[in-house]
Order: structure tokens, then sequence, then C-alpha cells
């Protein structure tokens, strides 16, 4: 009897196993991590997100040289200071289906959405309750409209995918850019209907704000002004933003007559860059996307030891230290990059502003701008050398032969791609001195990704594609008042006028090609102000080509080239 009831037991089990056959040969990851076994918890969840952050966060300061600053070199405000193809010198040599460049940018977009689409996917059959479901939906969906916002202004058309890909594909398929552009505004409107309010997030992170300023952007790219005006004065109106126009953070106390470094009076502007004021929780009520950037702290991006992450100082900033001769051609400077005002760190003279940004914008009101004034756009290199007898001197007024040899030994340049004083104690030769080591190359702050400034600015273009020239002008003053500019008038408003001054506000923190390609005056502009790029530059380059390899892997559609490429 207790053999059948055996028999009979495991018949059973047998049985009730066997229609799960499926179930049984399912493998789950228990000694490596998966997509099965990587997002259950919240904690899983969160860690994903982070990733998206640092994605976003290395694709624009991360240790790719010219890669991460393309949106800034061949445009109308920026070329490559040593006049070579290297970087981005030359249309006709990097704007390739095959260049590295080009499918860089369209990976790493790419990788974003597909991260985004795993966390989407992934939610249901997940721990998470229904609430946290929903604030992870729309961060998700914030990055993937993102990434799409980059990719279309890039590229034109491009697939869309909205579901995680987990096995090979060579189907995709090219949306149409108003088809891309939509797809933006689902998830853009989802996101700041769902992400929480920018006075309730950490530093870093990013809040409903951040989405209606992405979000009225798409609008007026879709011709959608009175949406695009709506969206944006959700952000100007909220009360817990404003234009910082006081004295504030780290150095608002700073007494020039003893101000060691040389930094010059300062001002709100100039505040807004000096290190440790970028951050809400520091009293900044303008910043409404901060990336974040920690010093010697695993996946901070910054070490004391020095590199090339966030690389803007090394990048930009002029090399005066190095072989830099006085007007006897003898050493001018000590031969070593310092941490003041006066040399801008440890710059290496890979990317130089144009004759546009430096002189045209400013002409008509020179000596009223802040933005423009000495302790902004640094237009002097005063010699360093002891053993000179030009020390103390100006350059400018007792100029270098080196200088006239070679522009690119020292040019003028915005100080807010330093931060004069605040290197590491590691990269410091002297202190006393201030005289730095060769590895200091990063701006050793947090970085703008979007602050008031340009939500005001976006408004305002708005309003003049709409016709109301009134409130356009009115939307620029609000920015120009705090820079102590004159008031424009609103027969003066036009589509340049506005990127004139994106220029002067947002210069380095905005991706100006980006802006450039959105508004179709990218070929226009550079032939007009890059005395570099402006002869080789055609028409077809408003629109990036897309990547060969893409198009050649993609066996089972055909996907088209761009035109001219």
């Amino acid at each position: 009897m207790k053999g059948k009831l055996l028999i009979t037991c495991l018949l059973a089990i047998f049985l009730l196993g066997s229609c799960n056959e499926n179930k049984l040969l399912e493998e789950l990851p228990l000694d490596f991590y998966s997509p099965e076994n990587s997002y259950v918890t919240q904690a899983n969840f969160e860690s994903a997100l982070t990733d998206l952050y640092a994605r976003v966060r290395n694709i624009h300061y991360g240790s790719n040289d010219y890669m991460n600053f393309a949106h800034f070199l061949a445009t109308d405000i920026g070329k490559s200071a040593r006049g070579t193809p290297d970087r981005f010198g030359d249309y006709d040599v990097f704007v390739v289906p095959t260049h590295a460049m080009i499918r860089f940018h369209w990976v790493e977009w790419f990788k974003v959405i597909s991260n985004a689409n795993t966390i989407l996917s992934r939610m249901e059959g997940s721990e998470l309750t229904a609430e946290q479901q929903l604030l992870m939906e729309a961060e998700a969906r914030f990055f993937r409209a993102l990434a799409y916002r980059y990719l279309v202004y890039l590229y034109g058309g491009v697939p869309i995918i909205l579901e995680e890909v987990a096995s090979p594909r060579t189907d995709f398929a090219r949306a149409s850019k108003e088809e891309v552009l939509l797809q933006i505004v689902d998830d853009l409107t989802f996101s700041s209907q769902n992400l929480p309010a920018i006075n309730s997030v950490i530093d870093g992170r990013v809040s409903n704000l951040v989405a209606y300023h992405f979000l009225s952007e798409t609008y007026v790219s879709l011709n959608r002004f009175d949406e695009a005006i709506a969206a944006a004065s959700k952000i100007i109106d909220d009360p817990n933003t404003a234009l910082m126009t006081e004295r504030f953070g780290t150095k608002a106390n700073l007494d020039p007559q003893d101000d060691y470094l040389q930094l010059g009076p300062g001002d709100p502007f100039w505040d807004l860059f000096q290190r440790g004021n970028q951050n809400r929780s520091t009293g900044n009520r303008e910043g409404l996307w901060v990336i974040q950037m920690e010093v010697d702290v695993i996946g901070g991006g910054l070490q004391s030891g020095g590199g090339n992450f966030n690389a803007l100082e090394r990048f930009v900033a002029p090399v005066a230290f190095l072989t830099y001769l006085d007007p006897d051609g003898k050493e001018g400077s000590i031969g070593l990059p310092q941490s003041n005002f006066n040399t801008g760190g440890r710059g290496a003279s890979f990317l130089m502003n144009t004759d546009y940004f430096l002189n045209d914008i400013w002409m008509s009101d020179w000596d009223n701008d802040i933005r423009n004034a000495p302790h902004n756009i640094v237009r002097d290199f005063v010699y360093t050398n002891p053993s000179s007898r030009w020390k103390d001197s100006s350059s400018v007024k007792y100029p270098s032969p080196t200088k006239i040899a070679q522009d690119w030994r020292w040019y003028p340049y915005p100080s807010k791609v330093t931060t004069p004083g605040d290197h590491p104690d590691n990269l410091f030769i002297s202190k006393e001195d201030l005289t730095l080591n060769s590895t200091a190359a990063s701006t050793y702050r947090d970085m703008y990704l979007l602050r008031l400034p340009e939500t005001y600015l976006l408004r305002a273009e708005a309003f003049w594609r709409k016709g109301d020239l009134a409130s356009a002008a009115a939307d620029i003053n609000v920015v120009r008042s705090r820079a102590k500019a004159t008031p424009v008038t609103p027969e003066e408003v036009n589509l340049d006028y506005i990127l004139d001054e994106r220029a002067r506000e947002l210069i380095f923190e905005e991706q100006r090609r980006i802006t450039l390609h959105r508004t179709q005056t990218l070929v226009e502009r550079v032939r007009k102000y890059n005395d570099m790029n402006r002869d080789e530059i055609k028409d077809h380059h408003g629109l990036w080509p897309i990547p060969y390899a893409e198009i050649e892997a993609n066996v089972d559609v055909v996907i088209e080239q761009n035109p001219g490429y």
C-alpha cells in the first residue's frame, strides 16, 4: 500500500511539473547580473536610472576630447584653435558617414534609449509599488525623449524604438522627423506631469521643470507656439526659480584688494561659475539641471591627480605658459600653468572662440554688459616671468612675437571654463606661486546642462515666431537686465538677435550645434562667422550623415542615407 501511494505521489508531481515544463527550462542566473535579476527592487531600478545620468554626463563631459565638445567646434562660436583638421577643423574630414565622431553620438544616444526602454519594460512584475512605477516611468521616458532630441536634430528622422530589444535585430526603419518630434512630445508630456517638483529633488536630478523646458523646445520645432509658450511659462512662473541678481556663493565677499588670484571684482554672473555655487542646495535658484561632479569619489568623474574628464579648461583655455615670449623674444611666462585668473589654468589651446563671439556680439554694448567684463572674458595675458623686464605688463599692449607667429598661444577666453584657485591641492607644484603640474586639465565644478536664462530665451523665440515681438523683447530683457546691458527694442528682435543673446549668456553651456541644427541656421552662420570652416561647409551639413556601420548592419531594411553623403 505504501509503495502504491509513493508511486501515485511521484506520478502526480511529475504530471504537475509537466504542465510547467517551459518554466522548468527557464534559466535564472544566480551568480551574475542579467535583466531577469537586475530589475526587481527599487534599488535595482534606481541603479539603472543612475546609469542614464552617467551616460548623459559622459557624452557631454567625458574623456573623448573633440567628441565631447563637437557641439562647440566648427560652429559660429568656436573653431579648432591651431588651424588643423584633427579637432573638427574641416567638415569634409569629420562629417562623413565613416567618422568615429558621427558614430559616437549615434551609438551613445541609442544606448540611452535602449537602457530607458529596458527600465520601462521590466517594471511589470517587479517589486515596485504603483507610485514608484509612475516615478520610474516618468524619469526613464524623460531620458528617452532627451536622447531622441539630440538624434533628431543631428540626423533628422531616426528609428523609433519603444520596447526593450532583447535579441539582435537588423530591420530598423527610419521614422520621419515629425514622427520623432511627436514621440518626444508624448514622452515629455508624461514626464512633465509626473516628475517631482524642482524643490523636492536632490541636486543633479531632473524635475518636472526640466521636462517642461525640452517640451517647450519641441513644440517650437513643431510650430506649436502657444503650447511652447505655455510650457516655458511653467518654469518661469514657478516660485522656486529666479535669476540670481545679487552677489552670492563662495567668492561673493572676496575683496579685490586682497585677491591674490587676480580674479577681478566679480558680479552675479561671475558667481554662477565659481566652484560650489551651481546647485539649489547652495542657494542658486536659476540652475534647472546641474550635472554633478565629485573629486575622488567613485563615479564622481573628477580626480585630484588630474585627468581629462570634464576637461573644458584644457580644451578651451590658451597655453600661454608654454614658450610664450616677451617683446624682447625672451621667456615671458614662468613656463608652468597657474591656477589664477590671468592664465586660465592648464589650457592646451584646442578650441578658440570666433571673432563673432569675442567681438561682434559685444560691439553695441561693450562697456555695459557685465558678461563682457574682464573677469568674465579674459582678454589680456600679463607676463609672469620674474626674469623678464616685462613682468606684470600687458601682452596686449606689448605683444609677444610668439603670439604674432602663432595666435593660438594666447587668445581671449570666457573665464567660466576655468576654476582659478580651486584646483585640488594635489595638482599644485607650488601653492604660493599657484603653479600647476601638467596633469591639471579638468574644470573642477558642477556643470549646467540647463539654466533658467535659456528658458527665457526659448520663450522669446516662441513669441518671436508667433509674431509677438513685444513679449519676445520683454523676455530677452529679463536676461539683459541682470547683465546690465542695454534693453532690446521689439523692432530689433529677430532670430539672429536671439541666437546672439544665447551666445552671450550661454557660451559653453548651451550645446550650440544642437541649437543651430534645430533652428536650421548652422550652415548660414558658419559661413558668416567662422573663418576656418566657412569655405568647406556644404548645404547638406545641416544634418549629420547616418553612420555607415549602422546602414551596413541593418540588412533587412534599407536605412536611407541623408542627402549629400
